[in-house]
């Protein structure tokens, strides 16, 4: 069906809805009992199920996501129902990625709108049957520079720093987080669960939280902090993700850099950066598979692009091929930035009207093994053979 879908997209205008006329998703198959372990024994209903269905998944494909897609593109900002990918192929991405971090430090206030939008496509991503995930690019909470003010050595000792006034910050950011979690509720009236990736691309150099500023077991005692505040504050619709900076070949010892503990990580990512270089990207995704299988936790691509790609096979060359049978839950794409009428602005990771790599794009969401959100299941009913403790 999804082929005859392209055809008709090709012919006619794009359809305005998310379901596909062959009705409810394909189901993936799971063939042997399971049980999985969250960080969160506490978590809801609905994020035990997610998570059932994160790991279901991947015997039969990958989500694709893309980053802010569904809050601007190219050429629009805030449009109702906007999203490139639907643009092109005429559905949403399965996988929503965003930024949580001006809900929480001081770009809170001047911000609002922003949030606003960003609280309303998470919400209508979810009453879609879409899954979410989230980064924070926070400000750096003792200097007050930006997430890649990496200055002072001493921010994550501050933050561990009982009563300093770096915490006491810091604490007020995590305080705002747990409140917007707690009161982010879908049409269903349910908390919204969320795959949250603190602390992302811990293993470079460039962030104030990255090796540069903190020592392992300040990385570690950070990600325990992190973890336990929302816990403690009533946040139980979190599923926590670490993904680690994967842009050359690595081993599995690399991605189990800073480890925080198996009993503090949900799920595996890697934000892979390769370019088109598939010889990296696959030598990834076959570690990364094999640790997800022996610790028994999804796994995905967190962030993957190209920034300003022109290859027109890329999709499928670049993307598709080298994920096929890797069993990832999913991919994310990093944003499309809006520019308006400025065509000389290449900040673009994804595919939009008019790009050169349209049709393989649409070529790689016609094959059996990719997921848009009309080919989801109910991500949020507990997969079938399948306890999530």
């Amino acid at each position: 069906m999804k082929q005859l879908l392209i055809t008709i997209l090709v012919l006619l205008p794009l359809m305005s809805g998310c379901k596909k006329p062959d009705g409810p998703g394909k189901e993936p198959e799971n063939n042997q009992p399971v049980t999985l372990t969250l960080a969160d024994p506490a978590a809801t209903p609905e994020t035990k199920a997610l998570y059932s269905n994160l790991w279901a998944l991947r015997e039969k494909g990958w989500m694709f996501g893309h980053h802010d897609d569904l809050m601007y593109g190219r050429k629009w900002y805030g449009d109702e129902g906007g999203s490139d990918t639907k643009a092109v192929c005429g559905d949403y991405p399965g996988v929503y990625s965003l930024d949580f971090s001006t809900f929480m430090d001081d770009r809170a206030e001047s911000s609002a709108d922003e949030n606003a939008l960003r609280l309303k496509c998470m919400k209508e991503a979810y009453d879609r049957g879409m899954v979410i995930i989230a980064c924070m690019h926070l400000n750096n909470p003792l200097t007050g520079g930006d997430a890649w003010d990496n200055s002072d050595t001493h921010v994550v000792e501050e933050i561990l720093k009982t009563g300093s006034d770096t915490q006491l910050k810091f604490n007020l950011w995590l305080d705002r987080l747990a409140a917007m979690a707690k009161s982010l509720k879908g049409s269903d009236g349910k908390n919204i669960p969320v795959i949250m990736r603190p602390f992302h691309e811990h293993t470079q150099t460039w962030s104030w939280w990255s090796t540069r500023c903190a020592t392992e077991k300040q990385f570690k005692d950070l990600w325990h902090y992190f973890v336990d505040y929302l816990k403690a504050a009533g946040v139980h619709n979190f599923i926590y993700a670490i993904s680690p900076q994967m842009d050359s070949k690595k081993v599995e010892s690399d991605f189990l850099f800073r480890w925080p503990g198996d009993e503090y990580v949900d799920f595996i990512g890697m934000d892979c950066y390769q370019g088109i270089n598939n010889n990296v990207f696959v030598n990834n995704l076959k570690v990364l598979s094999k640790l997800s299988g022996d610790k028994k936790k999804p796994a995905g691509v967190t962030e993957t692009g190209v920034e300003g790609f022109k290859n027109e096979d890329y999709w499928i060359t670049n993307i598709a091929a080298p994920m096929a049978g890797r069993k990832m839950s999913l991919l994310v794409t990093w944003r499309n930035k809006y520019v308006g009428m400025n065509e000389q602005d290449t900040h673009f990771f994804s595919v939009f009207p008019g790009h050169v790599s349209v049709n393989s794009f649409l070529e790689m969401y016609g094959r059996p093994d990719t997921f848009f959100c009309d080919d989801l299941p109910d991500m949020y009913t507990m997969a079938k053979d399948i306890t999530v403790q």
